[in-house]
């Protein structure tokens, strides 16, 4: 008996061992797995954490965002806004300085042309005042000036019944001295004082006359062409009407105007077609 109870005793007691190892090993196990929940949990805890940190910096990032995207619209609309009224700005003083421009090139221009017109009126005046010399010298000019009617005297004045010289004679003679001598603005004087004083004297054709011929002297050509219109109309039958006719085509010359000058030669030709200034006026026409 005892031999057979040692072998139920040693597998009694190996059970026991066997059983107290094996609730070691689940104690060790279940002290294990409370610490793994453990770490889990606190790693949970320190996830959450980590995830309202996170949340909490992405919404200030996110506020800081748009209060920087507000600010820039801000500093952009203002920027647009600078920048309109400064093209508005340009778009003014452009258009001004454009203005600006355009006057001073055309005021340039007109210079330009008005010192052109008076060197081309200059040119001509140099080469043609010796020819025109000549011309009056052909038509006679101081025999037409009335001498019929101041008769025979030396000095070119009349005498009356009583021999007393004639007032309106003298004024005449003294007017026609003073342009024969060159003294223009004394001998346009004259003639006008006689125009004024005696407007019917037999001296007022050619008076009217010789205003013309000193304003033409001076190349007032356009002062010229008025005064020898006046005799032309005033007195159609002087003297002087044939003479007024082509010395005024002739201005018209003088200031390039052709079609006007055209027109009053053939006038001339055709109205008085015997005279001395209408031959003139044929070749004159001829070199157009």
């Amino acid at each position: 008996m005892r031999h057979s109870a040692k072998p139920i005793v040693a597998i009694f007691l190996l059970a026991c061992l066997t059983a107290c190892a094996s609730q070691k090993d689940v104690l060790i196990l279940d002290e294990r797995l409370s610490f793994m929940e453990r770490q889990n949990q606190e790693l949970k805890r320190q996830n959450l954490e980590l995830q309202k940190q996170l949340a909490k910096e992405l919404e200030q990032i996110g506020e800081s965002r748009k209060s920087s995207e507000t600010q820039l619209r801000s500093n952009y609309a203002s920027m647009n806004a600078n920048l309109g009224t400064a093209q508005e700005q340009v778009l003014v003083l452009t258009g001004r300085i454009e203005e600006i421009s355009f006057n001073l090139e055309k005021a340039v221009a007109d210079e330009k042309q008005q010192q052109a017109n008076i060197d081309a009126i200059s040119v001509l005046a140099a080469k043609i005042d010796q020819r025109l010399k000549t011309i009056e010298q052909y038509l006679n000019l101081a025999a037409m000036d009335g001498t019929a009617h101041r008769g025979p005297d030396a000095q070119g004045v009349s005498k009356d019944k009583q021999g007393a010289v004639s007032t309106v004679d003298q004024m005449y003679a003294d007017a026609k001295l003073a342009y024969d001598e060159g003294r223009l603005e004394k001998a346009r004087q004259g003639f006008q004082q006689l125009l004024e004083t005696y407007p019917k004297s037999s001296h007022a054709d050619n008076a009217q006359f010789w205003i013309g011929e000193s304003y033409y002297r001076e190349k007032w050509y356009e002062k010229a062409i008025l005064e020898y219109q006046a005799v032309i109309e005033k007195y159609p039958k002087g003297n002087k009407v044939t003479a007024a006719m082509l010395k005024q085509g002739m201005a018209f010359l003088q200031i390039g105007d052709q079609s006007n000058a055209r027109l009053i030669l053939k006038e001339l030709q055709k109205k008085y077609p015997k005279s001395n200034e209408a031959k003139i006026a044929t070749k004159k026409l001829q070199e157009f």
